[in-house]
């Protein structure tokens, strides 16, 4: 199996332990991330996804006995159940050997170690990982997407995608009113599907209705539908989207479009379930479960009159925000590899991957158009590309200075420097003398910043 891309975290509080086992695990093809202390770890794990832990179980705080190693150890498996471990101890205790595999490790080994042993052991850990992560996203898909090759599909390693899809859990069996709100691109559509595959709905209709695209005169029979000779072009009774949904999910997108007019009618289907065909005096009753979405405003809507508070507060029962993807580091490089997967049929072609290149421009690009913008650039990439990995030529981003001051607006201040030297390391090859002049700084203050920030150091 090839080691490139992968990390590997290595925990030691002794400095030279971990520039040994950087140096070891480095010439063997792996990108190395380091920590000195338990906080650390759990920091780095937290940001950016690695393939194995390399961890010892004594640290500065208590250098014998094991207990803070077992304390890490824990956490760890907590945070990410799956991530092989491999601890670590310069002191031979079987005792706290097996305590460590009780806990959760994958293997041990004493020091001072043989290398070749550690990167065989290694070697193993990562390919079993790299199959259970294949099965695990193949079963998602199969679950979620149900066999579709068109939706982008969910990754959910940032913070931020975690935490919602934990509150996506919790509410997707309950029949409650869902408010999607995020930029265009984001996904919104994507969300409300798996809301209602999540949901004992799921064996129902998934009714998607673009509210943008009904045209004011038809919008009453498009969502509550007709009866035969309604009006001048009503040839035949027509099933509105509500008759539709009844006992699945109605997904209205761009609710914020809704005329003002229309909004009383689609709030008194919301209270009373009951709605009325266009032409027709019978009531009809539909249990659908709505879920809405909007890129707008919608307090500035209400505020101008332009959009009903009693509306907004029947659809927003709970409401979930997307986050932009310059909000989802973690999730750029993982999103990038999922719509490849799905891309290389269609290039007809074997693409293993993306290059340190491109890896570095997906990272350091702002996403304006967000995951559309990657899907769409990928499959671009994926049909223009003639070498076994993607370059960061075939991705042909270049970020406009728009999109740079957009990104920098919504950055902090340590979020701006790592992407500027994400991006200057790109632009030199990772040479990092060149990147450091560039950058006006010594190339030692330069790789103290690469190390605070997690970027690998692939140039040394």
């Amino acid at each position: 199996m090839s080691s490139k891309g992968t990390t590997i975290l290595v925990a030691d509080d002794q400095a030279d332990v971990r520039e040994t086992l950087r140096l070891t695990l480095k010439t063997a093809g792996y990108q190395v991330a380091t920590a000195g202390s338990p906080a650390e770890v759990l920091t780095v794990l937290e940001r950016q996804r690695c393939s194995a832990l390399i961890m010892d179980m004594n640290y500065s705080r208590d250098t014998t006995s094991g207990t803070e190693g077992l304390q890490l150890l824990e956490q760890v498996k907590t945070q990410q159940p799956g991530l092989p471990v491999i601890v670590i101890t310069a002191w031979s205790n079987t005792d706290l050997v097996v305590r460590a595999m009780q806990v959760g490790a994958a293997d041990f080994i004493e020091k001072p170690w043989d290398n070749q042993r550690l990167l065989n052991m290694v070697s193993h850990l990562v390919a079993l990982d790299e199959q259970q992560r294949s099965a695990d996203s193949l079963a998602a898909e199969n679950r979620i997407l149900r066999g579709s090759d068109a939706a982008p599909g969910f990754v959910a390693q940032s913070s931020l995608m975690r935490e919602l899809m934990e509150l996506v859990d919790d509410i997707a069996g309950a029949d409650a009113n869902v408010l999607i709100t995020g930029e265009n691109g984001t996904g919104k559509s994507e969300l409300a599907r798996l809301i209602h595959e999540l949901s004992h709905r799921n064996e129902q209709r998934f009714v998607h209705v673009n509210i943008g695209a009904l045209p004011e005169a038809l919008f009453e029979s498009e969502l509550f539908g007709h009866v035969k000779g309604a009006f001048t072009d009503a040839r035949e009774n027509r099933v509105g989207r509500f008759g539709l949904a009844d006992q699945g999910t109605l997904f209205l997108d761009e609710i914020a479009n809704i005329p003002l007019q229309q909004q009383n009618r689609l709030l008194h289907v919301l209270e009373s379930g009951e709605f009325q065909l266009v032409g027709s005096s019978h009531t009809q009753h539909s249990d659908a479960r709505v879920i809405s979405a909007t890129n707008a405003n919608l307090d500035d809507l209400m505020e101008s009159g332009d959009f009903r508070r009693d509306l907004y507060f029947r659809l927003n029962t709970v409401q979930l925000e997307l986050p932009p993807l310059r909000q989802r580091h973690e999730d750029i490089l993982p999103l990038a590899e999922l719509f490849l997967s799905r891309n290389k049929e269609k290039c007809r072609r074997e693409v293993l991957g993306f290059d340190d290149s491109a890896i570095a421009a997906l990272e350091a690009y702002a996403w304006p158009g967000n995951v559309r913008e990657l899907m769409n650039v990928v499959e671009r990439a994926c049909l223009v590309n003639h070498t076994p990995q993607i370059t960061a030529s075939s991705l042909a981003l270049e970020p406009s200075a728009t999109d740079a001051t957009h990104q920098q607006g919504i950055m902090s201040i340590e979020e701006a420097e790592k992407a500027l030297i994400v991006r200057t390391l790109a632009h030199f090859d990772h040479n990092v003398s060149q990147s450091a002049d560039s950058l006006g700084i010594s190339r030692g203050a330069l790789y103290r910043r690469m190390d605070e920030y997690h970027i690998a150091r692939n140039g040394d």
